[in-house]
């Protein structure tokens, strides 16, 4: 090789990184840095840079069919208000027709940073346009889901997010969470890049359809999900403060030195059980535990840990299981399904229900059997201990007065304070054992 082919070579070579090293720095914006994206992108954006990682900021499960809506939401804009647990560059959707009857289509779906908290008008220069597979428009099949393709949006955690969907045509039963301690809106027509909220003047308590959001992040190390009833779902908890536990466990990841940073998920349904699904005379119940691991659970993006809190209703609500046995049984098995997923599953004790309706004193002798089981350490990989983080010292078969939302069952925003507080952070991190 002569020298002036070597030198030309050299600078060829020398424009290859120089073009690529352009390339990463003109799409890498910080993540509380500016939006960096056009709202009206006709491709997929570009991936994000390598040295981040999806992790989940956001979910609510899917609980069942939306009553009333045989042909759901024709010719309307759903903004479904959510918040996040994390921050990060870019983000993606999930959306599901998990309980549908007929395939749903979306032919426009945004996401925008909302201008202040539980507000459906969208922060300035934030919309953005969602696509899926590079198409503004996706039909979603009878029983399936469909993840977004990401857009370049700088996501705080502790923010309020407006993800919405427009369908044009009658689409069957709305997939629904029914409890969402937040109001969302609906408008009438394609109303999905709105920026302003005005065309939003009917309120819901519910989300529709959305059951997921990721985030790119460079600073998060992955996601715990919370698997539960109704005290996960934070049925009790002050509407729109985001005052469930799972709540204030992310601000302890997010605020607390010295913790893993990571992404935290509510996966509760009220009124669901371990080991039976709900039926047609209490449908919102959801899918069991044990069903609905996998979908809920073990496939979020960055999941590292799972937290489960269940078991209550499958002692008190009908059919009955009065057999620890059995339902110490049901959350082996949903360990030994995570850990062959790789995923580490911390348990909480069952709470005290003293003085609630259903009490009785046998089914409290079999929560205590349980619990006396679980403490041993022979249920899962770590325990938190729910129970002795609410009971009353003195009456310990009941919550303590100030953790007691009134019913004797569910907590007060103080209550779900008091649960995350006894959550030990360092031990999410765990790697997954093998075998008990």
């Amino acid at each position: 090789m002569n020298r002036r082919v070597g030198y030309t070579l050299l600078a060829g070579m020398a424009a290859v990184v120089v073009l690529i090293s352009a390339a990463i720095f003109a799409g890498f914006d910080g993540e509380r840095g500016t939006p960096g994206s056009a709202p009206h992108a006709p491709h997929p954006p570009a991936a994000p840079a390598a040295s981040g990682r999806w992790v989940g900021t956001w979910s609510a499960a899917a609980a069942s069919a939306e009553p009333g809506t045989q042909d759901g939401y024709a010719q309307m804009s759903i903004r479904n208000v959510v918040h996040t647990s994390v921050g990060g560059t870019d983000a993606r959707i999930q959306l599901s027709n998990l309980f549908g009857t007929r395939p749903l289509t979306f032919s426009h779906a945004s996401l925008a940073l909302a201008a202040g908290t539980g507000d459906p008008t969208a922060a300035a220069g934030t919309m953005r346009r969602l696509s899926f597979g590079g198409e503004h428009s996706v039909t979603i099949p009878i029983g399936g889901q469909i993840t977004s393709d990401p857009v370049r949006l700088a996501v705080p955690g502790d923010a309020d997010l407006l993800v919405t969907t427009y369908s044009p045509a009658p689409s069957g039963p709305a997939t629904y969470h029914p409890y969402a301690r937040q109001t969302s809106y609906l408008a009438r027509g394609d109303r999905t890049e709105d920026a302003t909220g005005t065309a939003y003047t009917e309120q819901s308590p519910y989300w529709r359809y959305l059951t997921g959001v990721d985030v790119w992040s460079t600073r998060a190390q992955g996601t715990v999900v919370a698997l539960g009833d109704s005290i996960t779902d934070g049925i009790t908890s002050t509407p729109g403060a985001n005052h469930r536990w799972t709540d204030f466990l992310a601000a302890r990841l997010r605020d607390e030195p010295d913790v893993p940073r990571y992404g935290v998920l509510n996966e509760g349904i009220s009124g669901n059980r371990l080991l039976i699904n709900g039926s047609r005379y209490s449908p919102t119940n959801g899918p069991s535990a044990l069903a609905r691991l996998d979908r809920d659970a073990l496939s979020r993006a960055g999941v590292k840990a799972v937290v489960v809190e269940i078991g209550l209703n499958d002692l008190f609500k009908s059919p009955r299981q009065l057999d620890p046995d059995k339902v110490l049984a049901g959350m082996r098995r949903l360990v030994r399904e995570a850990h062959a997923r790789g995923v580490r599953v911390i348990g909480s004790t069952l709470t005290p229900f003293g003085a609630h309706r259903g009490y009785s004193h046998r089914l409290n002798a079999v929560r205590e059997r349980v619990n006396r089981v679980i403490r041993s350490g022979s249920v899962y990989d770590d325990v938190i201990d729910f129970d002795k983080a609410l009971r009353d010292p003195d009456e310990p078969e009941q919550l303590r007065a100030s953790y007691d939302s009134g019913d004797h069952l569910h907590p007060s925003d103080r209550g779900y304070r008091a649960m995350a507080d006894a959550v030990d952070l360092d031990r999410l991190r765990r790697r997954a054992p093998e075998a008990l």
